[in-house]
């Protein structure tokens, strides 16, 4: 593969001639470049009238390589045919360098430009690209391409530093003024000779496409030569190809380092994300969005100043949002719009710090207040919308957060961060710093990355900020399944959601098998009517398969709503079968999500029933009386609306030795309440 570099506009604030009389001081030795063993003038011609000089130089390299690699190769030296075109007249001087040695193996080729600046005459400007093409090394081309691209990135980087310190020693020699070159009186066969010249003597005015070595370090901070010359390919690139609006620098520097500045696979990402930017015209965004008042209320999270780096701080109280009752209120297309209008105000920010810092800055700050954080926010829709923001994010934004402090992490957050880990870049899971409980205050917590007087009153600290209190959606607000699914969202369809009808001694029972202990077992309903308790079961002995239709010989055709039970009428409770969650009462309106640690293989039951007297007990079957009786009184109905999933041992990483239940009240008629319970495996040993 060839290896292709292209190098900022490095911009001398002094004249060409005095450049140039610097530059010739580092022939025919330069003990500045230790690798540089010296050189010898092959040729040398100059027009009549010495405007041009052309120098052929042969040039020998020590290469910093194994010994090794040396003896497979049967050298201890390279050498390059350097030609220098120095045009007087037109002030430029053109370089050209290719290998001799191994020239039928590797194809090494460099081409660099000394001009005069084109706005300021007495600056001069540098340029360089050059290519390398190993096409057989004796089976080492990975490891000679390696050495290759290492020793000419610590060339390039000492080039300036040569040329400085050659200004240096004019200087102290008394050389601050070099007259510039004033033609002689030239016959008319000279001048015909002069436009004979080769076109790599004429003159090379740097692209307008280049970048600055000083903007580079002042706008995006310190680059190696090789990611400076991926920079300056990739935009030019854009700009000969991409119709459109032009991203940024700072825009597809983020796309370079998402992938460790890999030319192919960044300029990828980005047409992609150009493609999406404008389909669904996002540089519009922050002139068109318009933020929901539903937002404006109950979205806990606002920018706030910024870190002691100088990065903006953005605020996000996660624990006090409902996010459930968001994404049923609005639905998932709003929120993601919501998210990326802040990542685009963040962009803004970014741009605006760099300005006041006077440094570069391109990715903010995040706190995540994760007080209040329970089992309601992992309610699967919920969570499937945060999925894709993430990957909508990843994909379209790389590289803009630069650090994400998680405050005070409940014993749920493993969970919730094995859920959305996978799809969040290895690179963007190292800024991530937790704290649990108090962690946060004192040294190593916040006052680390973030002054006193910015830091949340609520966090303990001074300032006081525009964060809304958030809290419970109320349900009124909800919307609709068919309007959901009108939307094409069906995060409340029976793909996801199951339905359920229970009545007085017709309990619903759902199986769930597990082949390995530590496995989870997560679940989410809510009671649509009525009262139920929920409470779990397990069991070694697998529950014979249920009777169809038992009810249908008493002429009843449509009793769908009959649920089949699973616990045998012959069981004991603390023998065949063992409570393993204690049993609550869920109340109309409420919405329960939990989950339970698994500590044995074998048959889980979750049930709900009906809420009964405490004389009714989970093991005492119905009778198809009693069922027909309980049809006839409406009040003896409940129904629920659940969802539950198992998520495997080996797929979940981190600590849930103890995971909380919660159930929240929804109804607009009462305060919303909420409590927990402790979610406890079965005591009973095994």
């Amino acid at each position: 593969m060839v290896q292709e570099y292209q190098s900022p506009v490095r911009v001398y604030k002094h004249p060409f001639e005095l450049i140039m009389a610097a530059y010739i001081r580092r022939f025919p030795k330069c003990p500045l470049i230790p690798v540089f063993a010296g050189s010898e003038v092959v040729s040398e011609n100059q027009s009549e009238d010495g405007a041009v000089l052309i120098t052929e130089r042969r040039c020998t390299i020590d290469i910093d390589a194994p010994r090794l690699l040396k003896r497979i190769a049967g050298v201890d030296y390279l050498y390059f045919i350097q030609k220098n075109t120095l045009n007087r007249r037109d002030r430029t001087l053109h370089i050209e360098v290719h290998n001799e040695t191994f020239s039928n193996r590797v194809i090494v080729c460099e081409c660099c430009n000394y001009t005069v600046h084109p706005e300021n005459e007495d600056w001069t400007c540098f340029e360089q690209t050059a290519s390398l093409d190993i096409k057989s090394f004796f089976g080492f081309e990975s490891t000679a391409e390696k050495i290759a691209m290492k020793q000419y990135a610590a060339s390039i980087k000492k080039g300036k530093e040569i040329i400085e310190y050659y200004l240096r020693e004019l200087e102290e020699e008394g050389v601050t003024h070099i007259p510039r070159w004033t033609p002689p009186a030239v016959s008319g066969a000279a001048v015909a000779r002069l436009q004979l010249l080769p076109p790599s003597a004429a003159r090379a005015i740097p692209s307008a496409l280049a970048l600055d070595a000083d903007y580079i370090r002042r706008y995006l901070g310190d680059l190696t030569p090789l990611q400076e010359s991926c920079l300056i390919r990739l935009r030019q690139w854009l700009q000969e190809t991409h119709k459109g609006k032009i991203p940024k620098d700072q825009h597809v520097l983020r796309f370079l380092r998402a992938r460790d500045f890999s030319l192919d696979k960044a300029r990828e990402l980005l047409c992609q994300s150009l493609t999406w930017r404008k389909q669904h015209q996002v540089d519009f965004l922050l002139d068109t969005w318009h933020q929901p008042q539903l937002l404006q209320e109950y979205f806990t999270g606002a920018w706030n100043h910024h870190d002691k780096g100088g990065r903006p701080l953005y605020i996000l109280r996660l624990g006090q949002m409902d996010t459930k009752g968001l994404v049923r209120a609005l639905g998932e297309e709003v929120l993601l719009k919501q998210v990326l209008s802040i990542i685009e105000e963040g962009l803004r920010r970014c741009e605006e710090n760099t300005r006041v810092f006077g440094c570069p800055i391109s990715c903010w700050t995040c706190l995540v207040d994760l007080e209040g954080l329970n089992m309601r926010h992992l309610w699967r829709p919920g969570v499937k919308a945060l999925l894709r923001i993430i990957e909508v994010v990843e994909a379209n934004y790389p590289e803009t957060l630069g650090r994400l402090l998680i405050l005070r992490a409940p014993r749920v957050f493993p969970m919730l961060w094995t859920l959305v880990s996978p799809l969040i870049d290895e690179n963007t899971r190292k800024k991530f710093l937790v704290y649990a409980g108090n962690d946060y205050q004192g040294p190593g917590g916040l006052v680390d990355y973030i002054d006193k007087e910015i830091i949340p009153d609520f966090l303990k600290g001074d300032c006081v900020c525009d964060v809304p209190e958030g809290g419970l959606v109320p349900k009124s607000l909800y919307r609709t399944a068919e309007e959901l699914e009108s939307e094409e969202n069906r995060l409340l369809t029976d793909s996801i959601y199951k339905s359920a009808s229970i009545f007085k001694g017709a309990p619903c029972e759902m199986l769930i098998e597990i082949s390995e202990a530590s496995s989870v077992i997560t679940w989410d309903f809510d009671v649509c009517k009525g009262e139920v308790i929920f409470n779990i079961y397990h069991s070694k002995r697998a529950p014979q398969a249920p009777k169809k239709d038992s009810l249908g010989t008493h002429g009843i055709p449509s009793l769908g709503a009959v649920n089949v039970q699973l616990i045998d009428r012959s069981w004991v409770l603390g023998q065949d079968y063992s409570m393993v969650e204690k049993a609550f009462t869920c109340r109309e309106g409420e919405s329960v999500q939990g989950s339970h640690i698994t500590r044995w293989p074998g048959f889980y039951i979750l049930q709900w029933r009906f809420h009964s007297s405490p004389a009714y007990t989970a093991s005492s079957l119905p009778r198809v009386d009693d069922v027909l009786a309980s049809l006839q009184v409406s009040s003896h109905k409940c129904k629920i609306m659940y969802y539950t999933e198992v998520l495997a041992s080996r797929d979940f990483r981190g600590s849930m030795t103890s995971l909380k239940s919660c159930h929240s009240g929804f109804s607009q008629f009462s305060n919303a309440t909420t409590s927990s319970s402790q979610s406890n495996a079965s005591s009973i040993s095994r």
